[in-house]
């Protein structure tokens, strides 16, 4: 019994010790993958995602593939973003063990400034991105942000139809 014992407590132990640098790994490619967005460097970015990967948000219905992501990239570092700085950005692994979305996931908090090329415009947003993790890429990811407040920032008026 008490070998029994003593080896449940091992063997508990040493997945502890596996999650936790799983953990860490996953977190660390998520850093890499922000480092990339903030150097403009789409060929990291690319090299991070999995070959299947899908993007959604912010809103319900916005779905993006790699394909698409990297060539969305490539006009938007190119075209319009001067640059993009994450601050105060924290980022947390977790372990789902069952369900559909099972998984290794990271979710990373973080306040952005983005500078356009243009009129040097800048706008601050608050944006939460969960990313699922397998094999050491990203094969799914959900942000979310505030779209409304960007656009207001860039100078965008809301008005209601009832009052045209």
């Amino acid at each position: 019994m008490k070998r029994l014992f003593f080896f449940m407590i091992c063997a508990a132990v040493l997945v502890s010790c596996g999650q936790q640098n799983n953990h860490k790994a996953n977190v660390a490619l998520i850093e890499q993958y922000v480092l990339a967005v903030e150097e403009l460097d789409y060929e990291s970015i690319e090299n991070v995602l999995d070959e299947n990967y899908l993007g959604l948000g912010p809103s319900i219905g916005d779905s993006i593939r790699k394909p698409e992501v990297i060539e969305t990239l490539k006009i938007n570092f190119e075209h319009l973003y001067e640059n993009i700085d994450y601050d105060r950005s924290r980022s947390i692994a977790v372990t789902i063990p069952d369900g559909s979305e099972k998984g290794e996931w990271v979710s990373t908090w973080a306040e952005l400034t983005i500078t356009y090329k243009e009129d040097q415009n800048r706008v601050r947003l608050w944006t939460n991105s969960i990313y699922q993790i397998e094999n050491g890429k990203i094969v799914k990811s959900y942000t979310f942000y505030n779209e409304a407040d960007v656009l207001e920032q860039l100078g965008y008026v809301f008005i209601n139809p009832d009052d045209l």
